[in-house]
């Protein structure tokens, strides 16, 4: 029987990586450790400052929110509406848990219907705008940064925190990596700082592994969405989890050690990472001021615009729309 190795009772989770285990209640009261003392370790926030953390339903962000809470921070969830069901109602059930932990804990929680919003649904933007080859991900990731953005700009909030963990993180480092996409390698981290009036982006859970969150959610009770995002299937970073894992069950602590080791290099200048010149100026978009590198519009600007116009030119011309009499 493993057995806790801070009180010596029936361990409930094994942490391989680290080599310890450790049971319900010092695992409940680690996760909290750790997350300020990556907090402090990256100058992420203080107490004095105002967060949004951007909530999906899922098991990160709203494990995060309660860590936050917990903690003593000055939290505030943000919930964005995509307008995904694919027959199972996925946004429906993910606003209901949300709004369900928000008015359970007391807590204020901003939401954005991006269909009421903008007049069109995210896998309906994705159709229209023939983004993402057939899968609205890219125009997905693309809304949420604008509306993260522009919520946290718009309410004075000075930093933006997501649920983006280990796994995630290391994912998308594998894919930059394989790619040597340097400028967004210089990007990658757990703080990306404030800039051009945008909130300071954290993500304090970075360091977590997903099954630690899982279990932390499942511990204090948090319900959750436990499905995927019905678009998710098939997707590159899937894969590239799935292959993380792998050498994770080979060697444990892989991928801690990968995104670990890249940060160090990262700060010591190892990497040689330049930015390139072609993204050196960056300007506010005409319409929504968030800064873009583009002339004119930003590229979600640019793409609303186009779906209005799309859908103006497709609506009849008076008279029209009457019924043909012989």
């Amino acid at each position: 029987m493993m057995k806790c190795k801070k009180c010596g009772e029936k361990a409930s989770v094994n942490m391989r990586q680290h080599r310890m285990a450790l049971c319900r209640e010092h695992f409940l009261e680690w996760i909290p450790e750790q997350t300020e003392r990556f907090i402090k370790k990256y100058n992420m926030f203080t107490r004095d400052e105002k967060i949004l953390v951007a909530v999906s339903g899922g098991k990160d962000s709203l494990s995060l929110w309660d860590i936050l809470v917990r903690l003593g921070y000055q939290a505030d969830g943000l919930y964005l509406g995509l307008g995904i069901d694919e027959g199972i109602h996925y946004s429906e059930e993910s606003h209901r848990l949300t709004d369900e932990f928000a008015r359970k804990n007391d807590l204020k929680l901003h939401v954005v219907n991006i269909e009421k919003e903008y007049g069109h649904s995210i896998p309906a933007l994705s159709q229209m705008s023939h983004r993402g080859y057939g899968k609205p991900c890219s125009v997905c990731g693309l809304a949420k940064r604008h509306e993260m953005n522009r919520i946290a700009r718009d309410l004075g909030y000075d930093v933006l925190a997501t649920g983006h963990n280990l796994d995630d993180e290391a994912a998308v480092l594998f894919g930059n990596t394989l790619h040597w996409a340097s400028d967004y390698l210089l990007r990658q981290g757990p703080v990306l700082p404030s800039s051009d009036g945008l909130a300071r982006k954290v993500k304090p859970l970075c360091r977590f592994y997903e099954r630690e969150m899982a279990a932390y959610a499942i511990m204090r009770e948090i319900e959750y969405i436990y499905e995927e995002c019905p678009f998710a299937a098939g997707a590159t970073q899937v894969f590239y989890k799935e292959f993380l894992n792998q050498l994770e069950t080979v060697r444990p602590g892989t991928k801690l050690t990968f995104y670990l080791r890249f940060l160090e290099a990262r700060q010591s200048g190892a990497l040689f990472i330049q930015r390139d010149a072609a993204h050196a100026h960056i300007r506010p978009c005409e319409k929504c001021g968030q800064p873009t590198s583009a002339p004119g519009l930003c590229s979600f600007c640019r793409m609303i615009e186009k779906m209005n116009v799309a859908v103006a030119d497709s609506l009849p011309e008076d008279g029209d729309d009457q019924p043909y009499e012989e």
